[in-house]
């Protein structure tokens, strides 16, 4: 085999595989989008849906946290408010007059089933994050919570980390509340509620109705993309190979 031809045939073998892996990514990107809109239709009919009852402990075995998300949920028992857990939380566009740098109330929920779950009662400025700030919204007694049903979420990588000792945390993550809390794990569920807002709650702290239902949805972009350079790629070999023909 002559150099020439040889040069062409190892280019060939890079292009192909090149080719490959841009088209590979580009049919990923597609999946993923229609993943996400899946997603979106499914958020979307089930923020308007009526309240089911909060998965209980008996199906916490095999449930897909992420299947049933934002799904409206309903739970019965009382707040156990002298475990809150507090996740730091920048609120930029609120729903209710608070807003700005300050907290995610989370409180653990004693059900009258006999199992716990973590509840997202809503946000307080940092001025009012010792709950003797806002103890005309402290809820004793037996209760209600409507809210949407939340997966649990661990802090980003690059951001700061959690603070169990202050009280400060960055992850969602119910079972982490409960050691810190003291709380029997494995009766805790493995999600969060997020509470709706409450018009009628003293005080109006925690200020509920706070969930940020938003999802970026680039993925035709990024398959464009990635098939476009596929193209390019198979163009400038084939440009290649006509010039050194010439």
């Amino acid at each position: 085999m002559e150099g020439g031809t040889r040069r062409l045939v190892i280019l060939g073998v890079f292009a192909l595989a090149g080719f490959v892996v841009l088209v590979g990514l580009g049919i990923w990107q597609v999946q993923r989008l229609q993943w996400k809109e899946a997603l979106i239709a499914r958020v979307e009919a089930g923020l308007a849906a009526d309240p089911v009852p909060a998965p209980a402990s008996g199906s916490w075995s095999g449930i897909d946290v992420s299947a049933i998300e934002y799904q409206p949920v309903i739970v019965s028992g009382r707040y156990l408010n002298d475990r809150e857990a507090h996740v730091v939380f920048t609120l930029t566009q609120p729903k209710g007059p608070a807003g700005g740098i300050g907290y995610m109330v989370m409180t653990p929920f004693a059900t009258d089933d006999g199992w716990l779950v973590y509840v997202n009662r809503g946000f307080v400025p940092r001025e009012n994050r010792a709950p003797e700030m806002r103890a005309a919204g402290l809820i004793d007694g037996p209760t209600t919570v409507t809210g949407f049903l939340r997966a649990p979420h661990q802090r980003v990588w690059f951001g700061p980390a959690d603070d169990p000792e202050g009280n400060a945390w960055f992850s969602r993550d119910p079972a982490a509340f409960a050691v810190a809390a003291g709380l029997p794990t494995d009766t805790v569920a493995p999600y969060i509620i997020d509470a709706f807002a409450d018009p009628e709650l003293p005080g109006g702290l925690p200020q509920g109705g706070e969930t940020v239902v938003s999802f970026s949805n680039n993925h035709l972009q990024y398959a464009v993309t990635w098939f476009g350079l596929a193209l390019a790629l198979a163009v400038v070999f084939f440009a290649y190979v006509v010039r050194g023909r010439r």
